[in-house]
């Protein structure tokens, strides 16, 4: 197991080039010869792929999505069942909804999906076999405008409902190819980009401008949660060593926060008003009761790698996922 939550995510990406032919447009040209791109198979154990990323839809679903182009439904949190049709077999590293029905996947060999009958059914809208550039994130905003970052400063933003996609340039100079990991959208609407090398990316504008912030971390911030404290938009990101930074400015200006863990943080949650709950390496989960301000140990589920964490649809708990798949709900 590698020692790192980037090592899972780059590996992947790495092996995909290593199976490529000379070069990725000889991998398009492949194309239904590529290894991932036969739809996913139905799994006895799915519950039991990694998951990479999980998120509640606005009718209370939860859709988690995962390795071997796994997509996992559950309307209790407590059973799980595998999506109908998913036209892929590429490693799934990002999921977003706008609401109960409609929502998008994507992952490696730049892959997007997308579902509108709340994720039993889903649809390819792009993929590049053997792209060295998986997609880390994707967000919308709406049914047409989104946006999808990735490894190496890929960004990419679309105003169809990602039929199309065209590249974005977040900025230029040393920060122009670091990796990008998540994106956040703040209470007030500000987009932000959690990157390598303690970097977040800031556009008030609605990604057409972007600042590049230093957050005074050093290390890759994996994740964010954002909501409003007292008034205030409010952010909290996680990432590697155990390290957690906090914004009571809309992402502008950063403080550091003692996790008490040198555990890598994978994710971060809201969970209910100033409630977070947090994730990472060796089954690690942390848990705020002020917004971020300080954390304690809650729990170790194990020494598999937390991957996502959600609020538990009874509201009881803290749903975990993980590289062994569906975790036993926390406290």
């Amino acid at each position: 197991m590698p020692s790192t939550f980037h090592n899972l995510r780059v590996l992947p990406a790495a092996l995909c080039l290593l199976l490529a032919s000379a070069s990725p447009f000889a991998a398009e040209a492949a194309g239904s010869g590529w290894p991932t791109s036969r739809p996913a198979q139905l799994r006895q154990q799915a519950a039991a792929t990694a998951m990479l990323a999980a998120v509640s839809t606005a009718g209370g679903r939860i859709v988690a999505v995962g390795d071997h182009g796994v997509i996992l439904l559950s309307d209790d949190g407590k059973e799980y069942r595998q999506a109908r049709s998913v036209p892929t077999r590429a490693m799934l590293t990002s999921v977003a909804f706008i609401d109960r029905s409609t929502g998008w996947a994507a992952g490696h060999d730049g892959v997007v999906l997308k579902t509108v009958d709340g994720g039993e059914h889903w649809k390819l809208l792009r993929q590049q076999y053997g792209q060295e550039q998986p997609i880390l994130s994707i967000w919308f905003a709406d049914a047409d405008k989104g946006l999808a970052v990735g490894l190496f400063g890929m960004a990419l933003s679309t105003s169809d409902g990602g039929a199309t996609w065209i590249e974005v340039k977040l900025s230029s100079g040393d920060a122009a190819d670091r990796h990008l990991y998540r994106i956040v959208a703040t209470a007030s609407g500000t987009l932000l980009i959690m990157a390598e090398a303690g970097t977040v990316f800031r556009s008030e504008d609605g990604g057409k401008h972007w600042d590049v912030i230093d957050s005074g971390e050093k290390g890759s911030l994996w994740s964010a949660t954002a909501f409003t404290d007292n008034g205030a938009s409010t952010v909290v990101a996680v990432g590697m060593r155990g390290h957690v930074i906090r914004s009571a400015d809309d992402g502008r200006s950063w403080q550091a926060v003692a996790s008490g863990t040198t555990q890598s943080l994978t994710d971060i949650t809201q969970l209910s008003g100033r409630e977070l709950a947090a994730g990472g390496m060796g089954g690690t989960v942390l848990r705020s009761n002020d917004g971020g301000r300080h954390f304690t140990l809650e729990h170790s589920a194990g020494d598999e790698p937390i991957t996502a964490l959600l609020k538990a649809p009874d509201g009881q708990g803290v749903l975990l996922f993980s590289m062994a798949g569906v975790v036993a709900p926390g406290p």
